[in-house]
């Protein structure tokens, strides 16, 4: 299969025979895109070496138009509804996401077929290059610094922190970024963006710090570092391919975030932030028995790395901890809670991520968004003056 304006890369099998089958895939043109197909492609040649297995590559809307800021669209699958279309007409076998770009309702005919292990989950704060060694981290920054990013979670959640701080909207993938924050004629003095995409491209000597709830005062997107794979509703032979490369841990944590982000009816231009963890083993236990420290104070090193928890799985518990905020675009406005469970399956983490969400409507958070959807409202009816 080849479309107009589309990149394709193939992967052998090592040695074809007689049930030997060609899977395309499908994602985004970007580089960290093709990377994070090719990590899934390389998983999947690993468990079935006797199919093939091609990329395609091709632009989304949100990859052609990279002028305009993100929260001026109104479109749930900016960067997902071109492929899809393919999945649907059967050109595409699956598709690779950055699970954070991945609506949380999809179209009838199509489900999230697996989910791979996490990458750093968290934020990174990232200087430009000429003042490294003269910040360490936001707190140091000067008032009046101004800081790029494209997304209103992260806007948000640092004008309530950092109300000193400028903000401007950065559009484009990693290196266009890192280009416009190194360009000594830029207004930027920093960037925030996801560690999992630094990871993924090789470039985490561009960390200055990580971000996250105890640190920085952010929590990360729905999904984020996680790797989510698209596929047709019945297509038994896809789900037997991705039964062999999901993470259930990773499924499970990432489950009760979109089901939040669900019930709340927000997507990647809302500010809603979450962060998920497990407690260890140890300390579900000694909770369970009145006499321990509150796992998300003791086991807060954890916090956002989820693959860093992956690693020592046999240590953790099935308490799964999820804190989540919604704010204001202004940053006056706040709502922020924390509940946990014993999450084994993925109705379980549906009803944690849905408990979530009540207690935020609870607590007022219904408002803020109600607020948040009209001013980009009169965004959009201004930009389109």
């Amino acid at each position: 299969m080849a479309t107009e304006g589309e990149d394709r890369q193939s992967f052998a099998a090592a040695s074809p025979n007689a049930s030997t089958r060609t899977f395309n895939v499908g994602t985004r043109r970007s580089l960290l895109a093709r990377a994070q197909a090719t990590e899934v492609v390389k998983a999947l040649r690993a468990a079935w070496p006797e199919h093939n297995f091609e990329i395609h590559a091709m632009s989304t809307t949100g990859d052609i138009n990279q002028k305009t800021a993100l929260h001026k669209f109104n479109e749930k699958a900016l960067w997902t509804q071109e492929l899809e279309v393919l999945l649907e007409e059967k050109k595409l076998d699956l598709i690779v996401h950055s699970l954070k770009d991945m609506p949380t309702q999809l179209p009838v005919d199509l489900i999230l077929g697996a989910v791979t292990e996490r990458e750093d989950a968290r934020d990174a704060f990232v200087l430009k290059s000429s003042y490294v060694g003269t910040y360490k981290s936001l707190e140091d920054l000067p008032e009046g610094a101004v800081i790029g990013t494209s997304s209103l979670r992260r806007s948000a959640q640092l004008r309530r922190a950092y109300p000193q701080l400028k903000f401007a909207d950065v559009r484009g993938n990693i290196g266009t970024r890192l280009s416009k924050l190194d360009d000594p004629n830029s207004e930027y003095t920093a960037i925030v963006i996801a560690v999992a995409g630094l990871q993924r491209l090789g470039l985490t000597n561009r960390i200055t710090s990580y971000l996250s709830k105890e640190n920085g005062k952010m929590l990360h997107a729905v999904g984020q570092g996680a790797l989510g794979i698209e596929s047709r509703n019945g297509d038994q032979a896809v789900a037997e391919l991705l039964s062999r490369i999901g993470c259930d841990r990773t499924t499970r944590a990432v489950l009760a975030e979109r089901q939040l982000m669900r019930t709340l009816e927000g997507g990647c231009s809302v500010p809603i932030g979450v962060e998920t963890r497990w407690t260890s083993k140890s300390a579900y236990s000694n909770t369970q028995a009145g006499v321990g420290s509150k796992p998300a104070d003791v086991y807060d090193q954890l916090t956002g790395a989820a693959k860093s928890e992956s690693s020592s799985d046999s240590d953790l518990s099935d308490e799964l901890i999820l804190n989540a905020i919604v704010v204001s675009l202004d940053g006056q406005d706040a709502v922020e809670i924390e509940t946990r469970r014993v999450v084994t399956t993925h109705e379980q983490a549906n009803d944690l991520g849905f408990e979530a969400a009540k207690l935020l409507v609870n607590k007022g958070a219904d408002k803020i968004l109600e607020k948040v959807q009209l001013n980009r409202g009169i965004i959009q009816e201004q930009g389109n003056a």
